[in-house]
């Protein structure tokens, strides 16, 4: 029996057609997301890996109905998408494969269905995103999309009752993880006319849109790039206490997300102003790495 069926079976998910579409969350999210699921693999116990696949799979499906194509398309979709999902969280049922995962996860963590309310309440931010005016606009964005998709997964990753901790915890990764991907993803951003980095930092660095469309690697844009990097960096670090809020098992995961996100930091860092030019990823070797420390790790500590 493969990983992913023992899996399947330690989680209580035995039902053919269930299985099934366990297995189709499965294939998107190694599609689009494979470093996280070979973290979850390595990491997470069997029992709770088919639930944050299926979350990560809405996580996903969500971002991509809110941001691609034209804006009127963006709005049909993404209001057929969550009409749906919530006749599905009253009724029980759905004939689509995700929102059956997504609400057998939700059966299995019922502290899931709040989270989930509240991400459909506010996530059209990212539907109508296309650029922030000042840093306190860019943190209303990550109160309002980021914190409420990441917590589609943390929240089964987390203590069943919060005090308050976790979520501020989950808050300050999400500001980090955010920054860092606005300045990381500056050249696809730019190609669709967005940037997620706000009007009065360029200013404070003398860099302007046109700067960044035309690609210019000027004194300004390498200190622009820098001061974002950074400053993701500081959050990321202070995240670090978020893994030590949530119960044992789940804690090495958290962390290895956590230091991969740090490590994508550093490459990001390392290409400056050649962001323009396209996005740093981590390297594999010390992806790896850290994946069989974490794991070496956690055996130690069972």
């Amino acid at each position: 029996m493969s990983a992913w069926n023992q899996s399947l079976a330690a989680a209580g998910i035995r039902e053919p057609e269930l299985r099934s579409d366990y297995d189709s969350q499965r294939h998107l999210v190694t599609r689009f997301r494979r470093s996280a699921y070979l973290a979850g693999r390595v990491l997470l116990p069997r029992p709770v890996l088919p639930h944050v696949v299926a979350a990560t799979a809405v996580m996903h499906h969500g971002d991509n109905l809110l941001d691609t194509g034209p804006k009127a398309q963006r709005e049909a979709a993404w209001a057929d998408w969550e009409q749906r999902v919530r006749k599905a969280l009253v009724t029980g049922l759905s004939g689509d494969p995700l929102i059956r995962t997504l609400l057998h996860t939700i059966a299995a963590y019922p502290r899931l269905r709040a989270v989930m309310e509240a991400y459909l309440a506010t996530a059209t931010a990212e539907l109508e995103f296309d650029g922030f005016d000042t840093e306190a606009d860019f943190q209303a964005y990550v109160d309002a999309y980021s914190l409420p998709a990441f917590l589609l997964v943390g929240a089964l990753l987390g203590p069943e009752a919060d005090d308050g901790r976790f979520r501020a915890a989950c808050r300050t990764l999400m500001e980090g993880s955010q920054r860092l991907d606005f300045v990381n993803d500056l050249a696809e951003d730019l190609k669709e006319g967005r940037l997620g980095i706000p009007e009065d930092t360029l200013e404070r660095f003398s860099v302007t849109w046109e700067d960044l469309a035309a690609g210019r690697e000027t004194a300004g844009v390498r200190k622009l790039v820098e001061d974002q990097v950074e400053t993701a960096r500081t959050a990321l670090q202070a995240a670090k206490r978020l893994p030590a809020l949530a119960p044992a098992p789940n804690r090495a995961l958290l962390g290895a997300l956590i230091e991969i996100e740090l490590l994508t930091a550093d490459a990001a860092l390392a290409r400056g102003a050649t962001l323009l030019r396209g996005s740093a990823t981590p390297p594999l070797v010390g992806t790896v790495r850290l994946l069989l420390g974490a794991r070496r790790r956690a055996r130690e500590e069972r």
